[in-house]
């Protein structure tokens, strides 16, 4: 979604942001002191050089100007330090700071409800987290002090002018109003470009991150051309965007260095006419010089600001997202690490949107160490239910017990550290195998990996590949086959050791030979732990204790498969299709 323009600042959420560098105040307080320091000093120099012209140079006091020429040069060495020390500390400040509200944002991200991640588009998020933080950066790099900074600056050598000829000053100052019209025109040409120009980078990052992840559908379809006409438009409008500004810098620029000459040859013009001694009229030129360096940036440090300003107003969006699992009143109950696994559904209603319900009074119970299948058409809201008993999602009706505590009760760490899923579509990170089975956590040892790799039927295959456990499976795992991505995953829930095992269309979409040894380890995981089982394949659930037919959010059917095949029901007729599809295919 592009963005609105705003043209007034935000003071609120200035004040927030630096709310996060009040750990950091003392190198606060130092850049305020030397943006003060920087400023008096700034119109030394041209006072000495005034001095030196008018009372030695044109007395000949020969030893004087080369004393005089020293102390310049040891003023001009301090400045740049004091310069080099103004921006370091202001640029570790805002980096600083961006360090602190990245893992701020991240932690954030990590305890959303998983209903925030179906609203938000993932581009969107890593924007948050990467580009708009940057952003924040430049309002201590290179906004609010280096805008003060620069104020006083002009302000101490405007005054030192007036102090020195307060007529040749308002001279110097007649073409200023150009200066100032210009800089206004240019700081609102440039404000409308940056937006432009932000808009066009998101649909150029959503465009090429969506596109990359969906190559195989463009290529399949012979889409490439129709998506490179696209990308090209969107690319067209990303270097229109550039060229505003690079326009209006090219007017603006120009427009300060003849503002510059014009006020330069005034000076001179008004002094020899006045007999100004000379030693004024050189330093009145070079504090002109000192006053436009400012003014030349200043316009666009001003927009810098605004920037970060409106990039801290989004990242403050995701730090205010409210839609976390949240502690009932008094707090999470006092609950064991490990939980024995009995789980009921009573009276259950949930829908995504608040109007449409996925489950509708949906009851049943599970035993402790019970292994039941839940089956039925696409949609019908299979998946849903482990979901809730994760509690990535909140009901609107009901309750969901575990171990006779509704799961609002539970810690979500102690909830979900009981609740062990292995999903149809398995994530793996780029990374080894070994990293994607612990997923980096050093309390798992090497050992125990591979006595849970021995158990799942996995330690062969994955010793013949390059590098063993340190084979690198890359992004999404694309190295390995589907039902070895589902093995892997397996060896990942066994060594987490959870109470309750979720099967989510774990041999779906896999060959006949995968299907088989995905199958004995789903008997090693199942056993002596409560598992929920979720198949379209209706033979892989037929040792279930319970199977549960779900047809539009609703229970329709109850028992063993024996008992629901002998009612001849919904059940049946599943079976029934099943069967004749395979029997068609031999």
């Amino acid at each position: 979604m592009a963005e609105t323009r705003k043209t007034f600042f935000d003071f609120a959420l200035l004040r927030r942001v630096f709310g996060y560098a009040s750990p950091y105040k003392r190198k606060f307080y130092w850049s305020v002191v030397l943006a003060i320091v920087l400023a008096i000093i700034t119109p030394v120099r041209p006072l000495l050089i005034q001095w030196t012209v008018d009372h030695y140079i044109a007395r000949s006091f020969e030893s004087m100007v080369i004393y005089m020429t020293l102390i310049q040069i040891g003023l001009l060495l301090v400045e740049t330090a004091l310069r080099f020390l103004f921006s370091f500390i202001t640029n570790w400040l805002g980096q600083s700071v961006v360090k602190d509200m990245r893992i701020a944002v991240y932690r954030k991200i990590l305890g959303l409800n998983l209903s925030q991640f179906d609203k938000t588009p993932i581009g969107t998020l890593t924007t948050r987290t990467i580009n708009d933080i940057e952003s924040i950066n430049d309002i201590f790099a290179e906004g609010l002090v280096p805008i003060i900074a620069d104020l006083l600056s002009i302000i101490c050598v405007l005054g030192y002018m007036f102090w020195a000829d307060w007529q040749l000053t308002l001279i110097a100052l007649i073409p200023f109003p150009i200066m100032i019209i210009a800089t206004y025109y240019f700081k609102e040409s440039i404000n409308r470009s940056f937006f432009r120009v932000r808009n066009a980078v998101a649909a150029l990052n959503a465009f090429v991150q969506e596109h990359l992840t969906g190559m195989a559908v463009v290529q399949a379809f012979s889409a490439e051309e129709r998506e490179f006409s696209k990308f090209k438009k969107i690319n067209r409008e990303h270097r229109n965007a550039n060229i505003k500004a690079i326009f209006a810098y090219s007017v603006f620029f120009p427009l300060v260095e003849i503002v510059l000459a014009t006020s330069t040859g005034l000076i001179v013009w008004y002094g020899a006419g006045q007999r100004t001694e000379a030693g004024t009229i050189i330093s009145f030129i070079l504090c002109l010089n000192l006053l436009f360096r400012p003014l030349r940036v200043l316009a666009d440090k001003f927009n810098v600001l605004q920037m970060g300003i409106i990039a801290s107003e989004r990242v403050f969006k995701v730090l205010d997202n409210d839609d976390v699992p949240k502690p009932p009143q008094g707090g999470y109950k006092k609950t064991p690490e490990v939980l024995k696994g009995a789980v009921a559904f009573d009276k259950v209603w949930f829908a995504y949107n608040d109007a449409n319900y996925v489950l509708k009074d949906v009851s049943f119970q599970i035993k402790a160490g019970e292994t039941i299948a839940i089956v039925g058409h696409t949609g019908s809201g299979k998946t849903t239910i482990i979901s809730l008993l994760n509690r990535l999602y909140h009901i609107q009706k009901g309750a969901i017990r575990i171990d006779d505590v509704t799961i609002e009760d539970y810690e979500p760490d102690i909830l979900r550290r009981n609740i062990g899923v292995v999903l149809q579509d398995v994530f793996l990170f780029s990374g080894s195998v070994m990293d994607n089975i612990t997923l980096r956590n050093s309390d798992i040892s090497n050992v125990k990996v591979i006595e849970a790799a021995r158990l799942i039927g996995m330690h062969d295959f994955i010793m013949r590949l390059p590098g063993g456990y340190d084979y690198n499976v890359m992004e999404r795992g694309v190295t390995l086959s589907l039902g070895q991505r589902q093995l892997l995953s397996f060896i990942r829930a066994l060594l987490y050791d959870p109470s309750i095992l979720i099967l989510d269309e774990a041999t779906s979409s896999v060959d006949t030979e995968s299907e088989m040894l995905i199958q004995q380890a789903i008997d090693t995981l199942i056993k002596g732990r409560t598992s929920i089982v979720i198949a379209h394949r209706l033979s892989t659930i037929r040792k279930a204790d319970k199977i549960i037919v779900l047809d539009r959010g609703e229970i329709r059917e109850m028992g063993s498969h024996a008992e629901l095949l002998a009612k001849g029901g919904f059940y049946a007729k599943l079976h029934e299709m099943q069967f004749e599809k395979h029997v068609a295919k031999i």
